[in-house]
């Protein structure tokens, strides 16, 4: 981009931009890649990402939808992990999605979720009219889709016991009910690891939303992922409250981390406003693309976004150590 000199920490969510968590039917999301990238452009949106749960099966729609329709995309994932007894979902963005580490990761942690969510239709069916063969039927992509309790919802919902699936979640399927089974996942530091390893990106997710978690990760835990590689935090997230948003923050200005955000958005699975990072704003496209650029480099090329010469990307790639990276770009 014209005239950027490097990353610029947002320190509130910016007017206009990007929606960088969103999911699709490839997870718990309702709607295809092809619907995400077609609303996205049509809504305004600078850019979109692709972050279904635990799978990169949705990408290859994903980006012939956002190149059909000329709008810039990333690549990324919600990815399950644990901390401690502390439930965290990760955002991957750019990674090489053949790496053996992370596919193995993957298909683990899908084959769990299957049983865990087989496990909890069987606790249910003794109290609901529900069955497994009623959750697949909310299933769109077979066997790709990150099967999960979203679609025990919507197979509750479908079967009149609720009217949404937010009321289902309120209920029955939320993690405090005695039908709920925590998914096995890998160590948040598992998948730092793997992202890293893989050539990608990685946040927290939604860190401060305690809606999600009876515990937060405390400052300790996430400076312990920040010492592995952890590149940043997504604090512009509506369950996000705004003394936890300036926790993260103030996490973010001590190490010099990604602010990021997004609208968590799941089609009519969940009620969202769609490009919203917080209740009022979006991500903007200088501050991400600007931080894409600082750690990865050419896929962000790859997505259409060419902000950065050869020349400069020959040294980006060269200056590997993280430090040596954010000094080059505070010279640019």
């Amino acid at each position: 981009m014209e005239g950027m000199t490097g990353y610029v920490m947002p320190l509130e969510p910016p007017a206009v931009g990007w929606d960088i968590h969103c999911h699709t039917a490839f997870s718990d999301g309702t709607e295809t890649p092809a619907t995400l990238a077609e609303q996205s452009k049509a809504l305004g949106l600078k850019g979109v990402a692709i972050s279904d749960h635990d799978t990169t099966a949705g990408w290859p729609e994903a980006e012939a939808a956002a190149h059909r329709v000329g709008l810039p995309l990333l690549r990324g994932t919600e990815i399950t992990a644990t901390d401690e007894n502390v439930s965290v979902h990760m955002l991957g963005y750019q990674y090489d999605p053949t790496n053996q580490h992370i596919t193995d990761l993957f298909a683990n942690t899908r084959a769990a979720r299957l049983q865990r969510t087989q496990r909890m239709v069987e606790l249910l069916s003794r109290d609901y009219p529900i069955t497994w063969q009623s959750v697949l039927a909310q299933v769109k992509e077979g066997g790709k889709t990150t099967i999960g309790r979203p679609h025990i919802a919507d197979a509750l919902v479908s079967a009149g016991v609720y009217r949404t699936r937010s009321e289902a979640f309120a209920d029955a399927v939320s993690a405090s009910s005695k039908y709920y089974i925590p998914t096995p996942s890998p160590t948040s530091h598992e998948v730092v690891a793997a992202v890293k390893g893989a050539g990608g990106v990685i946040l927290i997710a939604h860190a401060g939303d305690v809606s999600r978690n009876r515990r937060l990760l405390s400052d300790d835990q996430i400076e312990a992922l920040i010492s592995e590689g952890l590149d940043g935090l997504e604090v512009w997230h509506r369950g996000n409250s705004p003394e936890q948003r300036e926790r993260l923050l103030t996490i973010c200005r001590r190490h010099q981390l990604l602010v990021t955000g997004g609208s968590d958005w799941h089609g009519k699975g969940k009620p969202t406003n769609w490009g919203r990072t917080s209740p009022t704003r979006p991500l903007s496209k200088r501050s991400f693309i600007a931080a894409c650029f600082r750690y990865i480099g050419d896929s962000a090329i790859k997505s259409g976004l060419e902000i950065m010469p050869k020349a400069a990307y020959a040294r980006f790639m060269v200056t590997a150590c993280r430090s040596r990276r954010r000094a080059w770009f505070r010279s640019r």
